[in-house]
């Protein structure tokens, strides 16, 4: 912790002695600036953190006077004090004779405010009195722990003069310096990019062009030059991502002819030799900065190794270094578009090279150096040529992987559930046919560990090392950390995934602490919105546990696991594991609400939560039957008649998907279902009149059926939802139910009265496809009637009928012919359709194959 401080802060030069100052700095401006924010919105985030008292008084000379204090302070003579006290009755705030004691964050605030302009100046005078102000607010043991070791927190489990409350205060205090601390570190860091001289692509290079000219001959300007990592990140960083917020790229080690092996850290804001790296014993990097920063790796060299200044002074260094450059950048280039350079090719530029050098410098030292060139330039052909084979091969695993994905269980704990086949229902384990799968596969993107990442990135891959670390106290206090930030944001989201956050909240799920489970479960409830992560979840065998927990006496728990089952079975892999596991029984047992239950309220939660989750399942044909057999249509049935819309919408948007089973359809009609979504197609809730109209859709294909929605008053809410253009969904869903009514002559007589037909012509254009469908499907039947071709025609319905028969889509151009085909028997209609040059596209679809 004090990272900030400690990386960022400027001083003046004997700032070493105890002695120094601020300097006056754009840098330590934004730094002050950056606390006080923090300072003053405190106490309104956090206000029993605010209250914590330091281990010692920040003291420092103020400019504050007495005048400046008001109430709340008891004023004397030379002293001033604060009416609060810590436990042993010591003043929160003194000021004796010109040296200010605080002792808490809330009264620091207040010092603040009453500084008013000079808050700058007096928090400016507090950090050159108190150095370190962290040893002084925690203490020495607490500042000085490295917040990313969850030593941190068994150091406050060990601290048995404290009481568990004042623990768990300490701990929550700990965690919110911490989230700050990077906070300003990571703005400071922005501050220091604006000035960025280096990049990842440039030390890079920097480092390869010395590599070719290093050796153990005196006339080269180093012996050797390396990374200590050979991983490279996708940033093209090599330092650990923890280590790049700090601006790091990478680590070289430098051996020089003139002296002993050093280790250089090149950041963002250039290149300083740092503590050290043994290669022997490969331990931890010393990152200490060791001396002067430098702008990049040659002015570094030049400064300490002598040998190094003299080589690269020479004209023939430098005319090698840009020869180089262009080699290089010839194979890149030849390489990419042709692939493997010919040697012929390489020889030629290699002779290019050498009549240059021929000209500019002396023969004998020059040729001898691009001899040595030209044999190391020949290497790289086969270096990528393997890289390239490397590639294929790479590819044709990863394809190979896709199509054992989709046939073969995945590996780890999931293992032991695919072994274990029940004797029931032995097709639960083939897949279905015709199961839709909703999403596409999208690529894996993984955030690069560099810049531009938000600072919650950062501060929720560290909740993780709690959650990882800690008791349970710790446990719960990071998972109501980690619920503070905004997961509903993709970084968020990926941030617990990239550090092995799935993996911890996913196993929280198989401990005995409900409330470890309720806090894991309601994150990954909200995160589980992302494709990625979602299909991260199903990998981990997440979906298993889920199931587990719905047979769960803690109803809170679950109505968390079948939301979050509702979220993740949104692809097929995820519906057939629910219910190859036995997750729809369970679920559709989550439906059943007891009659006079004293928990009416949470009851209901728990049967929407069910009827979500198997909504989301019943987009897989065997979900379907799976369904129906648990015994769910009685219950959605009885669920149709509540009066809360959060709990209609998922029970009927489960019958709509489930209707297009002729099973489904016929216990819909039995179980008087009709007469409900009827009724709420009348709602004001556009969402439920919509699944309500695709119900029906569904459902009118059977006679008796449409004959019900007309004896139940459904055509004219169906005919209401017209005008509603704006929204598309709901427009389709409408029109496709007057559709499939249509086909019965007493619904079309109620249309006729209605006047939909006129509005139905209204929606020939401007309209999406699935729309235009629906609404010349439901003229063609319309248009059986003599009276209502009349109608048609006078609404000018036949152009627009004709027009479209120059579409594309199959189903609508199969409506418009049937449409237009009625509408043909009139007379006046066929010399409309005649003009129009009709008849030659109908004469023109006879060649289409469908």
């Amino acid at each position: 912790m004090g990272a900030s401080l400690a990386r960022a802060v400027q001083w003046t030069s004997v700032a070493g002695s105890g002695s120094g100052k601020l300097e006056l700095s754009p840098m330590n401006e934004k730094l002050l600036n950056d606390i006080i924010q923090f300072i003053e919105s405190f106490g309104g985030k956090h206000p029993e953190e605010s209250k914590y008292v330091f281990k010692e008084a920040l003291s420092w000379n103020t400019t504050l006077t007495a005048s400046a204090f008001g109430s709340g302070y008891d004023i004397g003579a030379s002293q001033i004090k604060s009416q609060d006290k810590d436990p042993n009755g010591v003043p929160l705030l003194e000021l004796d004779e010109g040296t200010l004691k605080v002792r808490t964050l809330d009264q620091a605030a207040n010092v603040i405010k009453m500084s008013k302009e000079k808050c700058t100046n007096e928090v400016r005078l507090c950090l050159e009195a108190n150095r370190d102000p962290l040893v002084k607010i925690l203490g020495a043991a607490y500042a000085t722990v490295d917040t990313e070791d969850s030593t941190l927190i068994r150091m406050v489990e060990k601290n048995k003069s404290e009481s568990s409350e004042e623990s768990s205060l300490l701990l929550r205090f700990l965690l919110i310096m911490q989230q700050f601390d990077m906070r300003l570190l990571n703005s400071c860091m922005q501050e220091i990019s604006k000035q960025v001289r280096l990049s990842p692509s440039t030390v890079n290079a920097d480092v390869a062009l010395l590599q070719s000219f290093a050796g153990e001959s005196p006339n080269t300007p180093l012996k050797n030059i390396k990374f200590t990592s050979p991983h490279v990140f996708s940033n093209e960083c090599r330092a650990l991502p923890w280590r790049q917020v700090h601006g790091d790229i990478c680590y070289v080690i430098i051996d020089p002819h003139d002296g002993e092996k050093f280790c250089v850290t090149a950041s963002t804001y250039g290149c300083f030799v740092n503590g050290g790296f043994n290669e022997d014993t490969l331990e931890v990097l010393d990152f200490e900065k060791r001396g002067e920063v430098y702008k990049d790796l040659v002015t570094l060299l030049r400064s300490k190794s002598n040998r190094f200044a003299e080589n690269i002074s020479k004209k023939v260094i430098t005319l090698q270094f840009y020869v180089r450059i262009i080699t290089c950048f010839i194979f890149q280039e030849f390489s990419s578009h042709h692939g493997t350079p010919r040697e012929t090719d390489k020889d030629t530029i290699i002779t290019s090279e050498l009549s240059m050098e021929n000209e500019k410098e002396d023969e004998s030292a020059t040729e001898k150096q691009l001899k040595n060139q030209k044999d190391k330039t020949l290497k790289p052909s086969l270096k990528w040529k393997s890289l390239e084979d490397s590639r294929k091969n790479e590819k044709e695993e990863s394809k190979k992987k896709k199509k054992k994905s989709t046939t073969s269980p995945p590996a780890g704990r999931r293992a032991s559930y695919y072994g274990r086949k029940t004797p029931q229902d032995e097709d639960d384990f083939s897949e279905s046919s015709d199961d839709s799968e909703e999403e596409e596969e999208v690529q894996d993107r993984r955030q690069d560990a560099g810049s531009d990442l938000p600072s919650e990135y950062w501060q929720i891959q560290k909740l993780v090392k709690y959650l990882k670390g800690g008791n349970q106290t710790a446990t719960i206090i990071a998972l109501c950390s980690m619920r503070d930030f905004n997961l509903a944001q993709e970084t968020c989201q990926l941030a617990i995934r990239d550090v092995g956050g799935l993996e911890v909240l996913i196993n929280l799920l198989d401990t005995d602490e409900n409330k470890c489970k309720i806090g894991s479960l309601k994150i990954l409830k909200e995160i589980s919105r992302n494709v990625q992560i979602r299909r991260a979840i199903a990998d981990l065998g997440g979906l298993q546990t889920m199931v587990k927990i719905l047979q769960s006496q803690n109803k809170d728990l679950k109505c968390l696991a079948a939301e979050t089952i509702a979220n993740v079975a949104k692809f097929r892999r995820a519906r057939r594991t629910v219910r190859q596991h036995g997750g729809i029984k369970k679920l559709v047992a989550l439906l059943e609400c007891p009659a006079n239950s004293c928990d009416a309220g949470k009851d209901v939660e728990v049967a929407r939560s069910g009827a979500l989750a198997l909504w989301s399942c019943s987009k897989s044909t065997k979900n379907k039957h799976a369904i129906r057999r648990a015994g769910a249509i009685p219950m959605l049935a009885k669920l149709l008649k509540s009066q809360h819309e959060e709990m209609l919408i998922p029970v009927v948007g489960t019958l709509q998907e489930c209707a297009s089973e002729p099973s489904y359809r016929l216990a819909i009609r039995t179980e008087g279902m009709i007469e409900d979504l009827v009724t709420n197609l009348k709602s004001s809730n556009s969402e439920l009149q919509m699944h309500c109209a695709a119900a029906i859709f569904k459902c009118a294909e059977d006679k008796a059926t449409r004959d019900l929605v007309r004896q139940y008053g459904g055509l004219d809410p169906l005919v209401a939802l017209l005008p509603q253009s704006d929204n598309k969904e709901l427009l389709a869903a409408a029109t496709g139910a007057i559709w499939k009514c249509a086909i019965s002559p007493q619904n079309v007589e109620r249309f006729q009265e209605l006047k939909a037909i006129e509005q139905l012509v209204g929606l020939l254009n401007d309209q999406p496809e699935d729309v235009l469908v629906n609404v010349v499907g439901a003229l063609g039947e319309c248009a059986q009637e003599p009276a209502n071709r009349l109608i048609i025609r006078k609404a000018g319905g036949i152009p627009s009928l004709v027009h479209l028969l120059t579409g594309t889509n199959q189903a609508l151009l199969v409506n418009v012919t049937k449409a237009v085909g009625a509408c043909a028997t009139e007379p006046e209609n066929m010399s409309i359709i005649d003009k129009l040059d009709g008849v030659r596209l109908l004469w023109s679809l006879l060649k289409n194959q469908n």
